[in-house]
């Protein structure tokens, strides 16, 4: 099978390199994301034997029975903590659900931080020791990441190097952990999570345990990507798009089915959605607004759009918008 071939780039050359190479890293990473949308990142910090850890954690909380996995599906969160049970979400557009069960963990507000959001509690595990620790570890990580692929971003942009560290400073964003279960009957669709795009900022996504990820290509092509070892992926999201005035690609992305053979067998796959503060404001940059790509969006702020793109997933009801 031939994978899409997407850059590869160490981050430790951003943080830690001379600046001719943080400057070839910005433009590396500026060009795959107007031309992919998507980077293959290596050196991104986040530990391995923490990585492993969350897998191991998450796979013992998805073969937890049901009933007791159902505890922890609260009503009113829209998803956004918790347990969310199969056939709960589907992508924007379509109205089959995707085959998956998922877990979100959320930001974590310490040391007296006050945001205008009103974030939900975390919700804890009981049969599970390490779980909350261990996602705790892992959303610290993955904010640190993904907070130095913003400020090249910026950089790139032209823009300040630290234009996002305030407007990401306990952001609201979202630690997923996703299980496809075993495939026991046709599908009514083709594949485990239909053609989407992420809502936020950047996505990262460390260690899928199975092949499945596709992105459409510019050429209307479905085409598999596959991250090496010690690699996360990172995409860019609707709001960077939006903030961008398309300048940046947020790409369509889907999970497709295993083989037949293989649909006795389980996917999991954790990604981190990072997300601003929803006071942060959407309005299309400046200097991204010219005569050859004019002004595509109207101003929101991240909060309002983020409940828009939740009411036409299925998580929220347009009644408890507020």
């Amino acid at each position: 099978m031939s994978y899409l071939e997407v850059p590869v780039v160490s981050l430790k050359q951003f943080t830690e390199g001379s600046e001719a190479d943080k400057k070839a890293f910005v433009d590396t990473l500026g060009k795959a994301y107007e031309e992919i949308g998507f980077v293959s990142v290596t050196d991104h910090g986040i530990d391995e034997d923490l990585i492993d850890r969350l897998y191991h954690n998450v796979k013992d909380f998805f073969r937890l029975p049901s009933d007791v996995k159902s505890k922890y599906e609260i009503e009113g969160l829209a998803g956004q903590r918790g347990y969310t049970s199969f056939g709960k979400e589907s992508a924007k557009g379509s109205d089959v659900p995707d085959l998956k069960e998922f877990w979100q963990q959320g930001q974590y507000l310490e040391d007296g931080a006050a945001v205008n959001d009103d974030y939900p509690d975390n919700v804890v595990v009981d049969e599970i020791t390490e779980f909350n620790e261990v996602l705790y570890k892992a959303y610290r990580q993955f904010e640190k990441a993904g907070g130095a692929l913003l400020q090249a971003i910026a950089t790139y942009l032209k823009l300040d190097k630290n234009y996002f560290t305030d407007k990401i400073s306990f952001g609201n964003s979202i630690l997923r952990c996703i299980h496809y279960p075993p495939i026991t009957n046709e599908p009514k669709s083709a594949v485990r999570a239909e053609q989407h795009e992420d809502i936020n900022l950047i996505t990262l996504l460390v260690g899928a345990s199975a092949e499945g990820l596709q992105l459409l290509t510019k050429q209307n092509e479905w085409m598999p990507i596959n991250a090496g070892p010690g690699q996360i992926v990172v995409n860019v999201g609707d709001m960077l798009q939006r903030l961008t005035n398309n300048k940046l690609r947020s790409t369509t992305h889907r999970v497709v089915n295993p083989p037949r053979e293989m649909w006795d067998t389980s996917r999991f796959s954790i990604p981190f959605f990072l997300h601003p503060r929803g006071e942060m404001k959407l309005d299309c940059l400046e200097d991204c607004v010219t005569a050859e790509n004019p002004l595509n969006y109207e101003p929101i702020t991240a909060g309002g759009y983020l409940r828009e793109r939740l009411i036409e997933i299925g998580l929220l009801k347009p009644e408890e918008e507020a």
